[in-house]
């Protein structure tokens, strides 16, 4: 057992560094949207509310947002027409710690780590704004296709992002690639 638990240390220490790290920033985010549950919306959805209105008002200056402080959640409107709610899980947090967790799994030198992890998480939220930016534009002119849209396209546009950062991380920045040539 111990030869077999040598043999793949590697892999059972990123499997304990992902999940450690994976479920002490989700426990961490949890506390932070519970302090939150009684005065409205957290201040991370309305600032990706707020970013998002900033790009449609660049389409369409008739484009605002209201925040709904009983439903949590803020309201987007294109063309003055309300379009959709940005809740919590539109900020893209949860992404965001799966992204972190999976590249502190692979870490390298801190500062490195720590480097890419703020620019992914920058690139994820920009990104993010202009998925719901995009996802704004096209539900007004196309409402019957929400589902196709929100619940199908976009998730995989951002889910795609995420992996691109993860395969760059592995080959270009984490070292690994380095440390294990292709034999």
């Amino acid at each position: 057992m111990r030869k077999l638990f040598l043999q793949y240390k590697p892999f059972f220490v990123f499997l304990a560094k992902f999940f450690f790290s994976y479920l002490l920033m989700t426990f961490v985010y949890k506390g932070y949207l519970d302090s939150y549950r009684s005065i409205g919306a957290d201040e991370i959805t309305k600032v990706v509310a707020r970013n998002t209105e900033v790009v449609l008002q660049f389409f369409n200056e008739d484009s605002y947002t209201i925040e709904d402080k009983p439903g949590q959640f803020v309201q987007l409107y294109y063309k003055n027409k309300y379009i959709a709610r940005v809740i919590e899980g539109c900020n893209a947090v949860s992404i965001m710690i799966l992204f972190t967790a999976f590249i502190v799994a692979f870490s390298s030198k801190w500062i490195k780590t720590i480097s890419y992890i703020l620019a992914g998480c920058l690139i994820i939220h920009v990104l993010n704004v202009f998925r719901i930016v995009f996802l704004a534009m096209l539900l007004y002119d196309f409402p019957e296709y929400e589902h196709l849209l929100h619940g199908v396209i976009f998730p995989l546009f951002i889910y795609a992002v995420v992996f691109i950062l993860w395969v760059l991380w592995i080959q270009k920045f984490s070292g690994y690639a380095q440390r294990n040539p292709k034999k």
